[in-house]
């Protein structure tokens, strides 16, 4: 479990093309403080298994770690199109004795969204969100979605997008700080909020659970 408040911004050191499957290495340095093999941590909100670690450099300092990513994952989730370079939100799992700063996160991507329109203000920006529309009945104004793996209060909800306010230590500590229009976004909705669908669902005329 995780709660949305990025550790660190990595960096894509390299990708390996498996056909069915990606090995894909971060350069990190918070989230590798205490890590150890097959350990969790969330790349851009989607939570991979530590494989892996490794150093780039002569000194031997552990700053590189490899997950697998398999089909699922990389035909829900925007990791398919990461390269060598480029940011990534890093968040290591929580632990019990952990203060849950944002909400709760499972690390696993509900669908992809994409960046629409950025409108900056003096202290703050309003960033607008598409989302698959089967998203749509989970997302409610003031309530919590899971953007790249940062936990964010929504402003309004949409038939088709939403919008989000972001902060200046959101936008200096995470990769939504120069996302652009066009760019993909992962996206992860509130589980409590599908737990209770669901059971409200059974209990709706013809609709089964």
């Amino acid at each position: 479990m995780f709660t949305g408040i990025v550790e660190e911004l990595g960096t894509v050191h390299a990708v390996l093309d498996q056909g069915d499957a990606l090995r894909l290495t971060i350069r990190a340095a918070t989230v590798l403080d205490d890590v150890h093999l097959g350990d969790s941590i969330a790349v851009n909100g989607c939570c991979l298994t530590v494989s892996e670690t490794g150093s780039s450099g002569e000194q031997g300092t552990v700053d590189l770690w490899t997950a697998d990513l398999m089909q699922e994952t990389l035909q829900r989730t925007s990791l398919a199109g990461v390269g060598p370079g480029d940011r990534v939100n890093l968040e290591r799992a929580v632990t019990a004795d952990k203060r849950l700063g944002g909400h709760i996160v499972q690390g696993h991507v509900d669908g992809v969204g994409e960046v629409l329109i950025r409108t900056p203000s003096e202290h703050w920006e309003v960033v607008e969100i598409s989302m698959p529309p089967e998203l749509g009945p989970f997302l409610v104004e003031k309530g919590s979605i899971t953007v790249d793996g940062v936990s964010l209060t929504l402003v309004d909800v949409g038939e088709a997008s939403f919008t989000v306010s972001l902060i200046p230590e959101t936008l200096a500590r995470t990769t939504l700080g120069f996302r652009q229009p066009g760019d993909r976004v992962n996206l992860e909705t509130d589980v409590i909020a599908k737990h209770v669908a669901k059971l409200v669902r059974a209990y709706l005329p013809g609709e089964r659970a």
